[in-house]
């Protein structure tokens, strides 16, 4: 990756990064699965932080719910791409980056995956999703792929943040048996706040860094819950 345009891009990471951390965080590739609330907001603060190359997915485009949380979306983009809009934001924060944006839903499915096909040359995937479902499919692609998963998810003014890496129970220590779970979250019903999803977000890409860097204490087998009317932070061991 060529040096930035702009030299002092990332003088305020400094010395939080060192100048050899930033280096490396050019170079890696890291997929954010799911651009609404969550993924959006951890493209922002990637982008910002300085990852090399960025693939944006999801098949959605804008609409008018999305407006109360998700970072991307705007009234003048309703109606358009979420997988697009994501790889402009992102360029408009830091034209250095790589952007691949995939505008199609990622599926697992006996004798028709592209969900490993297009992990299996990364070096990290972000769960920005709101089917737990396709979370367990995600988890046995990025098994195979020796991926690991920072994996977000928000319900109202409750977030809850994991890292996976290959051969964990992952998903299973928090949602159960596969064959039992909903295809959807509670956050059907709480609906989601967007300071929420903000925050959430925040955490997740805090792992993302940590991971990528092996750095700092990583939530590996543990769950990160917030909850905000009470203001409280939890750390549960699942393992």
């Amino acid at each position: 990756m060529a040096p930035s345009k702009l030299h002092h891009r990332y003088d305020r990471n400094f010395d939080t990064l060192s100048h050899e951390d930033q280096k490396k965080l050019c170079n890696f590739r890291v997929m954010v699965l799911g651009l609404g609330g969550l993924g959006g907001s951890v493209c922002e603060m990637l982008a910002r932080t300085g990852v090399g190359h960025l693939i944006v997915v999801d098949g959605d485009s804008f609409e008018a719910s999305n407006l109360n949380r998700q970072l991307l979306s705007q009234e003048h983009l309703l109606g358009k791409s979420k997988a697009h809009s994501a790889r402009d934001r992102i360029h408009a924060i830091n034209s250095d980056i790589m952007v691949t944006p995939l505008e199609k839903k990622l599926t697992q499915k006996p004798g028709k995956s592209n969900l490993y096909e297009n992990i299996k040359n990364i070096d990290l995937v972000v769960d920005c999703l709101d089917s737990i479902q396709t979370r367990f499919k995600l988890q046995d692609a990025a098994e195979k792929a020796s991926v690991p998963i920072v994996s977000g998810a928000i319900a109202g003014v409750t977030g809850q943040v994991t890292t996976i890496f290959p051969k964990d129970k992952g998903y299973e220590l928090i949602y159960g048996s596969r064959d039992q779970v909903p295809s959807q979250g509670i956050e059907t019903k709480t609906g989601n706040i967007s300071y929420c999803a903000l925050l959430v977000a925040a955490i997740q890409s805090s792992e993302c860094i940590k991971v990528l860097l092996n750095r700092g204490d990583i939530l590996r087998n543990k769950l990160l819950i917030a909850e905000l009317w009470s203001n409280t932070f939890d750390i549960m061991e699942l393992a």
